[in-house]
Formats: C-alpha cells, sequence, structure tokens
C-alpha cells in the first residue's frame, strides 16, 4: 500500500485488485436502491402500523423466517457451499459444476419443504418459545402465531433465491442478486397500502407481503441462472461428494456465521417481556443499522468471499493477505464514521424517516436509545464480514464456531449484568422492582428504556466476538498485515475528529428534532449528513487519500 492511503502497493496483481473494487461498487449500488426503499417500506410501517403491539407481533413473525434467510443469504449456507463451487469452477468441468448445483438445489429444496411444513403446522407451538412475554392465551400471542404460519414459507423462498444469488456471484453477476431484494420493499410496501386498508386485521396484510415476496426474490434470478447454464434441476443428492462436502462444513458455519443474527434472537426473546413498543424500537435500530452493514459489509463480505476461495484454491498466500488487509481498510474507512454518524445522528435520523402517522415523539426518543447504543459496534459488524469470509474461504469452518459460542455467551452475561444494573441501580429500576414484588420480569415490563439495554448487550457481543475472529486469524498465520497501517489510521483518525467537529456545531444550532415539521427535518438531516461526509471526505483527500488508493 503506498503511504497516502489503504491501498496495497501497485504490483503485477494490480488486474484483478481493480475487479474487487469494481465488484464491491457495482454490489453496494445496486444494494444502495434497496436499502433507500427498504427506508421508505420502513417508514410506511411507522405511519400506518406505529410502535404498537400488533406490530411487535409482526416483527417477531417476520424474524423467525428472516433468521433463516441471513444464515443462507449472508452465512451458512453461503459460506460452505461458495468455496466447494470454487473449487469445482477450478477443474474447469462445467458439466460437474451443473450436476453440483442439480444435487444442491434438491437436497436443500427437500430439507426446506419439510421444515416448512412442520414450522406452519407447529405455529402456535414455536411463537412463545421466540417471544414468550406474549403469552398462547393473548391476542397478541394468537396473531403472532398466525402470523408465524403465513410468513414461514418465506424461508423456503429465500434459502433457494440465496443458492442462486451465490451461483451468480461466483460468476461475477453480482448485481442481480443485490438487487432483488428490492422486490420485497416493493411487495412489503404495496401490501401495507394497499391490502392493509381492506383486512379486518390489517397487520395481517405484511404477512402476505412477505410470502410474495419470497417467489419474487426468486424468481427474479432464474433467467440469469439459465444464461449461464446453470438453472438447477433439482435432484436429490445427499450422497453426492460435493453435497456432503457442504453438508460437513455447513454444520458448524450454522452457528459461527449468524452469531449476531443468535444475539438478535435472544434479545428479542427478552424484548418480548419490556414495555409494548420495545420489540418494534429494536426492530427500527436494527433497520437503521442495516443501511451500512448491508451497504457495504454484506457488499464486501459477498464479493471479498470467492476471492479468497480462488486465492485459497490456486495456493496464492500473499494474495489472499493482501485481500483481507484491503477488506479490513475499507471496513474501518466505512464503519467508523458510520459509527459516530449513527450515534451523534440517531434523533434526527429516526425523527425524519419514521415520526409519521402511528409513531410518536415518544417512539422517536425510545428508538434513539437503542441506536445510540448498538451504533457503536458498526465497526465490529463490518469487520466480522470480512473476518468470518477468510476462515471458511479456507474451509475453517470449526474456529469462527469457538468464537461464536463466547459472543453468545458473553451477549446473554451482558444482558442479563445490563438489566440487573437497570433494576438494582437506578432509581426508576428499584420503583419498577418493589412495585412488583421482587418479581424481575414484571418489573422489567414496568421500566421505560430497558430495551436499550438489550441494544448494548448485541454491541458488547459484536466487539467481543470480532477481536476473537482477529486473535485467531492472527494466530494462524494466514494474514502478514500490510505496509501503511499506522499512517491510514491517523488518517482516518483526522478525518473523524474533523466531521465529528462539524456535526455537533450543526446538532447545536438544530437540538430539538421531534418538534418541527417533517420537511424542515428533512432539509436539515440533510444539511447535517452532507456536511458531516463532506469534512470526513475532504479531510481524508487533503491527507492524500485517493480513490484509487481503495482499489484491490
Amino acid at each position: 500500500m503506498s503511504a497516502a492511503g489503504p491501498g496495497p502497493e501497485p504490483s503485477a496483481a494490480a488486474a484483478p485488485r481493480v475487479g474487487l473494487l469494481r465488484s464491491t461498487a457495482v454490489f453496494s449500488a445496486m444494494t444502495f436502491l434497496s436499502r433507500i426503499t427498504g427506508l421508505v417500506r420502513d417508514q410506511v410501517y411507522a405511519a400506518v402500523f406505529g410502535a404498537s403491539p400488533m406490530m411487535d407481533a409482526f416483527v417477531v413473525a417476520f424474524r423467525i423466517p428472516n433468521f433463516m434467510r441471513r444464515l443462507s443469504a449472508e452465512g451458512s449456507f453461503s459460506m460452505a457451499f461458495v468455496p466447494v463451487l470454487a473449487e469445482y469452477k477450478a477443474r474447469g468441468d462445467h458439466a460437474a459444476v451443473k450436476a453440483l448445483v442439480d444435487r444442491v438445489a434438491g437436497t436443500l429444496a427437500a430439507f426446506l419443504l419439510v421444515l416448512t411444513a412442520a414450522a406452519v403446522l407447529a405455529a402456535p407451538w414455536i411463537m412463545p418459545v421466540f417471544a414468550p412475554g406474549f403469552g398462547t392465551e393473548t391476542e397478541q400471542g394468537r396473531l403472532a402465531a398466525e402470523l408465524l404460519r403465513i410468513t414461514f414459507p418465506y424461508a423456503l423462498f429465500i434459502s433457494l433465491a440465496a443458492l442462486a444469488g451465490g451461483i451468480l456471484n461466483s460468476y461475477g453477476r453480482f448485481a442481480i442478486p443485490a438487487l432483488s431484494p428490492l422486490l420485497m420493499n416493493l411487495s412489503m410496501i404495496a401490501a401495507a397500502l394497499c391490502v392493509a386498508p381492506y383486512l379486518a386485521e390489517p397487520v395481517k396484510a405484511l404477512a402476505w407481503g412477505v410470502f410474495v415476496a419470497g417467489i419474487l426474490q426468486l424468481g427474479f434470478q432464474l433467467p440469469s441462472l439459465q444464461r449461464l447454464g446453470l438453472l438447477p434441476r433439482p435432484r436429490w443428492g445427499v450422497a453426492d461428494a460435493g453435497v456432503r462436502k457442504i453438508m460437513r462444513l455447513m454444520v458448524p458455519t450454522l452457528f459461527g456465521a449468524s452469531v449476531a443474527q443468535v444475539n438478535l434472537l435472544l434479545n428479542t426473546i427478552m424484548a418480548s417481556f419490556l414495555i409494548g413498543g420495545s420489540v418494534t424500537w429494536l426492530y427500527y435500530t436494527d433497520r437503521l443499522l442495516e443501511f451500512p452493514l448491508g451497504m457495504f459489509g454484506v457488499a464486501i463480505g459477498t464479493v471479498i468471499l470467492p476471492h479468497l476461495s480462488g486465492r485459497h484454491a490456486s495456493t496464492d498466500p500473499q494474495g489472499f493477505s493482501r485481500a483481507l488487509d484491503w477488506g479490513f481498510r475499507l471496513c474501518l474507512l466505512i464503519g467508523v464514521p458510520a459509527c459516530l454518524g449513527l450515534i451523534l445522528c440517531a434523533e434526527p435520523l429516526i425523527a425524519t424517516l419514521f415520526q409519521h402517522g402511528n409513531f410518536t415523539a415518544h417512539d422517536t426518543r425510545m428508538s434513539r436509545l437503542s441506536l445510540v447504543a448498538q451504533a457503536t459496534a458498526v465497526p465490529a459488524f463490518l469487520l466480522v464480514k470480512v473476518l468470518a469470509p477468510a476462515f471458511y474461504s479456507r474451509q475453517d469452518t470449526r474456529t469462527p464456531v469457538k468464537a461464536a459460542v463466547v459472543a453468545v455467551a458473553g451477549n446473554l452475561l451482558f444482558t442479563v449484568a445490563l438489566l440487573a444494573a437497570l433494576l438494582l441501580w437506578t432509581e426508576p429500576g428499584r420503583a419498577a422492582l418493589a412495585a412488583s414484588d421482587g418479581r424481575a420480569f414484571d418489573a422489567l415490563g414496568r421500566v421505560s428504556g430497558a430495551h436499550a439495554c438489550l441494544a448494548l448487550a448485541i454491541a458488547l457481543a459484536g466487539w467481543l466476538n470480532a477481536v476473537q475472529l482477529w486473535w485467531y486469524l492472527r494466530r494462524a498465520a494466514v494474514y502478514a498485515v500490510q505496509p501503511g497501517w499506522r499512517r491510514f489510521l491517523r488518517q482516518l483518525a483526522v478525518a473523524a475528529v474533523g466531521m465529528v467537529a462539524v456535526v455537533l456545531a450543526l446538532l447545536w444550532l438544530w437540538p430539538d428534532w421531534t418538534t418541527w415539521p417533517w420537511w424542515q427535518r428533512a432539509w436539515r438531516l440533510a444539511v447535517v449528513v452532507g456536511a458531516g461526509a463532506l469534512a470526513y471526505a475532504a479531510l481524508l483527500w487533503l491527507q492524500g487519500i485517493r480513490p484509487r488508493d481503495l482499489r484491490h
């Protein structure tokens, strides 16, 4: 890397390096479109449904199949499938690749059909596991189980869509898989605005929107597979060597690649005991965090996995190490300003984007608490998107599991400790505990802001996971630190401090964002975000960092 910026030294590998940056840019651009429509979707949710118990029920009912999506599209399945597909591609035998795709598709579809049927039948018993605070005899508990029956088939469709996306990504076709979530957002917006007003229980429209979205996202990618000659003809293949290898790699990654989602599910269980609206406040926190994570973290991780797998398959340790170094620097270059911006602008963002209709100023303040807490781990979440593929591309699935077990245990410990501190060391907590005759769960249901403890626990667990993965990677001696890190960190720190100074000055001029009309919030937010981004970019430029320094 040059002394001026975060890219590695130019070399004979320059040509393939440009491909990584270009692929990441394409993926990010397509993802940007889906994230923008996702924000519009969440604005529609907020205006139509607010932060109500019924919306809480939908959030939990969708989170369960969406967890399957995270496992497949961004986690376990892709981490196991892509390296094996890279091996088959490296042999140059298209027929063998097609046979592998057919057998993987057939085996995956069969398994998911059985799982989906079981989940639909067992929904009334599954829901209390993930939201015990809703109860089984309450209206909220009944509705949540009904919603789960409608939404769970999404797991089937989106997992098959993830298979299609993994194939396309391996062949350098990043745009179509990255754009497919746009169809989900459009489906959900249409359901909320066009279908919900005509239903006795309007929130059910969102569940049917999820169902339709899964079909659309799968169908959207099939023509691209056909053009590659890899449109699957599903066949049962559990005895196939390639399928068995994927299964063997996938079992440990089921946990290791999804630690953040496991933590989110655990905290959803806890949030069901809190004040009504807590699940929804945490949902909007997660949605805002997903913007930088989905725009950049998933993009970098998706693009770098096939690249690292190819470097490992072709025994190019220097190229492997350079690619990792590029990913780490790009994650910090994006993650640090995203973290600081979300913390400083939490209330302006939530008020501008979501405070409409049934979403009140109180909901804005409550969502702000959890966003500030969880945003502290944005750099860690981004780094994990590069650290985890570093292991999976080498078909090392055990190491990330070790880190994941500690991170999940840490999340539970952090959650209990923070909630206990809230009840024992704060005046509202002690009052709620006394009013509940010492029953902790009843007391938590009376304390405003307890959901922020859950968000902070997720953040702490995220850092714990990232630090462990970094330590294991260094111990394995497969990554060599490239030159220029000291200068890069100094450049990053100067730019971040300048950005913070500009943003704080503008927020001092405009302190209260919950009382203005929407259009005043919008233009002020545009000024704050634009000025902060301009200050950050300008300071990086003045210190010598150029776009060419980001190439790999």
